[in-house]
This record gives C-alpha cells, structure tokens and sequence, in this order.
C-alpha cells in the first residue's frame, strides 16, 4: 500500500479525504499544520505528499521546499481555495506534480495519484537502470540524483533529472514543447509551459561550466539540447 503525507488543517474536510484515500487503497500520514506535517516528513517513509497551500504554522509552499530539501525525489500535490494564476505558476516553479483548486472530486485527486505514481515509478527505474551518464564534461548519477563536473556537485530534484534524461535521450534533436511536456509533466497546459521554462532556466546553468553543452531554443516550435 502506497504511504500518503496529507497536511490539512480544515478538520472536516481532512477527515472526508483521509478516509476516502484509505478506502481507495492507500495509507494516510495525516497532519494539521506545516510544521507537524515537516516533522512527520523527517521521521517517516512516503510515497506522494499532499500539502494544502493555505496552513498555520507553515504553509504548503514553504513546506514543499523544505521536504525537497530533505528529499529531491518525493512527488507532492498542492490543494488550495485560491484559484490565483501566481499561486499555481509559484507551486510548479517548486517542482509540484499537480496543483488542484477546491473543490474538487476524491475521484479526480485519486486519479491523480495514481497517475502521479505509475510515472515516478516507471521514471525512477529508467534512472537506477542507467546509473551513470557521461554529458560532455558532466557526470549525471541518475542513482543519487546528483549532476558533477569537476569540483562542481548539484542534487537534483527527481523533475530536474526527469527532465535532464529525457533531453539527453533525445540530444541534438528538435523537440516540440508540447513534446517535452506530455514526457515529463504529461500535461502541456499554460501552467505546465511555465514551470517547464523555469526548469530550462535551471539546466542552463547547471551546465555552463561546459561550452559544449546548449539548450536552444526556437520560437515557437521548441527546443534542442546540443552536446558537442
């Protein structure tokens, strides 16, 4: 049974979606704030988390950051009452799997999850299978997550390696946007396009110590990761 860390602090509506989650066959961690939510994160094993924006204590963004931190390739969910463009563009740039606006239908957040974790776990085996990836001057440890070169060490989050291995599997060819994101997001809506800019931003200069190495762009059509 998949493991579930849901932070709500509404009491009601918490214990409607603890119990409806567990129906659906998961078992369910449950906090009422951030700041209980951090500590159960810390001494415990999850599968997925599911974080309420709007908490005391802590809210769900900050949290987020906090649980990546700890652990780079746990995927999350955000739940909020706040329907506002900023929040959802600021809880992709986090890394998060999917954002939902309540309310919302159970089936629809177990679908979701379930989708959510077929596709880390397919990923997470295409990483621990190629263990070690010569990009130019780098070296990606698909295992620890973790892109060196030289005296330079970065860990990556479990979307940044998503990412960096799907560009490299396809290096030196034009992809289409709507291409990279229905591989890695599997959704190519606006909010998806933004967070996987952001994620570009990223690898760019996590890769600038190599001149070898390009992510192009092209208006329009999408983009080419270049490796001399």
């Amino acid at each position: 049974m998949k493991h579930i860390l849901l932070a709500e602090d509404d009491l009601d509506f918490g214990n409607i979606l603890k119990q409806y989650l567990e129906i659906s066959g998961y078992t369910i961690t449950w906090a009422k704030d951030g700041k209980e939510a951090l500590e159960l994160f810390k001494n415990g094993a999850y599968n997925i988390c599911v974080f309420d924006v709007m908490m005391p204590k802590m809210d769900g963004f900050t949290l987020a950051e906090k649980v990546v931190d700890l652990n780079p390739e746990i995927p999350f969910i955000f739940l909020t009452a706040r329907k506002l463009k900023e929040d959802k563009i600021k809880g992709l740039k986090l890394g998060a799997d999917d954002y939902i606006v309540k309310p919302f239908e159970a089936d629809e957040l177990v679908l979701r999850l379930n989708n959510i974790l077929k596709r880390t776990e397919k990923i997470a085996t295409q990483l621990q299978q190629s263990e070690t990836i010569k990009i130019g001057s780098y070296n990606f440890d698909t295992t620890r997550l973790e892109l060196t070169c030289k005296d330079y060490k970065k860990q990556l989050t479990q979307k940044e390696s998503e990412l960096i291995l799907f560009l490299f599997n396809h290096k030196n060819q034009l992809l289409k946007r709507e291409d990279i994101l229905k591989a890695v997001w599997e959704n190519d809506d606006f909010f998806s396009g933004r967070s996987m800019d952001v994620f570009i931003s990223r690898l760019r200069k996590y890769f600038k110590l190599d001149s070898s190495i390009t992510i192009e762009s092209i208006r329009n059509v999408g983009l080419e990761f270049k490796v001399c």
